[in-house]
């Protein structure tokens, strides 16, 4: 579903991507660990278009993401990052269907749409009137995932989702994302800073420093045989990892 082809990107002298290859089959989850600057959030701007990069390609769904076809692909891909990216002035109900609304669809069909979302991603009734300065973090976060869901994308993209919020919060949000991944089987591409929730979300674990792949596995394959020193201290780092069941 994502294939990303000898990706890089540079800003001045400075290489802050690439080259990078990887592959996201459909319905799999794959998550990008690494510390701040390893290129993870770049990588993911890319895929959306945000970001133009100097070499490679990315493809989703085998069509090459270019600037003619990048807003039709936009339509494909949810994407949530940190803070949830909320506008102030719409309410949670105007934040979750805005591209819909701005697609053309009637009041009746976003309702239905927001009826059906609202339970999977526990957001009550009641605060769907708020304004996002009215909600938690945990809130604003259930909103950006509703509103990254709102089209039934084939792909989702979620930028240190849950990097902003207590740690209560975070582990509940833990168990929903967990529990929508299942349920709807989407092609997902996670970027986190935290291998133990890297492993409880995601089927394989792609390790990036300095704008590159160092390995990709499984969180056990990672953990028994590490294929670089970086790779080997940030497992050591981070100890007592979830198993998937």
């Amino acid at each position: 579903m994502i294939r990303i082809s000898g990706v890089s990107k540079n800003y001045g002298a400075a290489r802050v991507l690439g080259p990078v290859s990887l592959e996201v089959a459909p319905h799999a989850s794959l998550a990008l660990v690494g510390a701040s600057g390893s290129g993870k959030s770049t990588l993911l701007r890319a895929i959306v278009g945000l970001v133009v990069p100097d070499s490679g390609t990315i493809e989703l769904a085998g069509e090459p993401v270019t600037p003619a076809t990048v807003e039709r692909l936009r339509l494909r891909t949810g994407y949530v990052i940190q803070e949830g990216g909320l506008f102030p002035h719409l309410s949670a109900r105007e934040n979750a269907s805005i591209v819909a609304r701005h697609l053309g669809w009637t009041d009746a069909r976003v309702d239905a749409r927001v009826a059906e979302l609202a339970p999977l991603v526990r957001l009550r009734d009641a605060l769907l009137g708020r304004y996002p300065a009215q909600l938690s973090g945990g809130e604003r976060q259930r909103v950006s995932l509703m509103r990254a869901l709102f089209l039934d994308p084939d792909v989702l993209l979620l930028d240190e989702p849950l990097g902003a919020l207590d740690a209560v919060v975070r582990a509940e949000l833990h168990e929903e994302l967990r529990g929508i991944f299942r349920t709807l089987s989407k092609t997902v591409l996670l970027v986190t800073h935290d291998v133990r929730e890297a492993a409880y979300l995601a089927d394989e674990i792609a390790v990036m420093r300095d704008g590159i792949v160092l390995q990709r596995g499984t969180i056990e394959a990672l953990t028994r045989a590490p294929g670089d020193p970086f790779v080997e201290r940030l497992l050591a780092a981070q100890q007592a990892i979830p198993q998937r069941q």
